[in-house]
């Protein structure tokens, strides 16, 4: 009896990890046809912004360990790697004009939806990170690694505003002193209580996540106390 159980929860993870699969493949084609028109847009944005090419990849460590490149849309000047580290830090002076409203909108990642139809990557998943981060990883903690990494997933929402608070001074020290420990424990809470339902519910809350960024940027940028004081004509 404890044998049939096993076999047929054995039976529904596979599954609803082939779901998964499929549900990653038809939602970011879908997505890449959609949003061809935004592509096209930020293409042409990028270009007259800054000199250099529309897309930047780097590698990242992907299911099993096995290296990838990941596709982002281009953020910082041109050849940026040269001038500065591989983390991005609060008020890098690398990012550009247009790589700012990328940054804070995540339109820069748009790009990952191609890393998904590759098999790279999964609509959600544990956040992918550079390699010389996750080579340090403990048997327990390469868990994560048995999926595939996500554009989204609850690290990524967690952390959906990192580079705010990372500060540019010994970064990679400040990075995995302050956040990296942090992100994978999330991840490894996120491959332990896997669902497929659970990741439609991620999905939901992305939009959400991105909403509260993009709206504190813009206090920040235009404090409600101070119109407030405006419209009382007070100082």
């Amino acid at each position: 009896m404890a044998g049939r159980r096993l076999r047929k929860s054995a039976e529904e993870g596979f599954g609803q990890k082939y779901l998964k699969r499929a549900f990653d493949v038809a939602g970011a084609s879908l997505a890449l046809v959609v949003l061809a028109p935004v592509f096209a847009l930020v293409a042409f944005l990028i270009k007259a912004g800054s000199a250099g090419p529309v897309f930047f990849r780097q590698e990242r460590t992907g299911r099993g360990g096995k290296p990838f490149f990941i596709y982002k849309f281009r953020t910082m000047v041109k050849d940026a790697p040269e001038f500065g580290p591989d983390l991005t830090g609060a008020g890098d002076p690398r990012i550009t004009r247009v790589g700012h409203l990328l940054r804070v909108t995540k339109l820069d990642e748009l790009p990952n939806l191609i890393n998904v139809v590759r098999g790279e990557m999964s609509l959600v998943g544990p956040r992918p990170d550079l390699p010389r981060f996750m080579s340090v990883l403990t048997p327990e903690q390469r868990t994560i690694l048995r999926f595939r990494p996500g554009i989204t997933g609850p690290t990524q929402i967690r952390y959906v505003a990192e580079e705010e608070f990372l500060s540019p001074v010994n970064i990679d020290e400040n990075y995995v002193d302050n956040v990296f420990a942090d992100k994978i424990a999330s991840d490894l809470a996120y491959v332990s209580n896997w669902s497929f339902r659970e990741d439609l519910l991620l999905i939901s809350y992305t939009p959400v996540a991105l909403l509260f960024k993009v709206f504190g940027r813009l206090t920040k940028l235009f404090p409600l106390q101070k119109r407030r004081r405006a419209r009382d004509g007070t100082k």
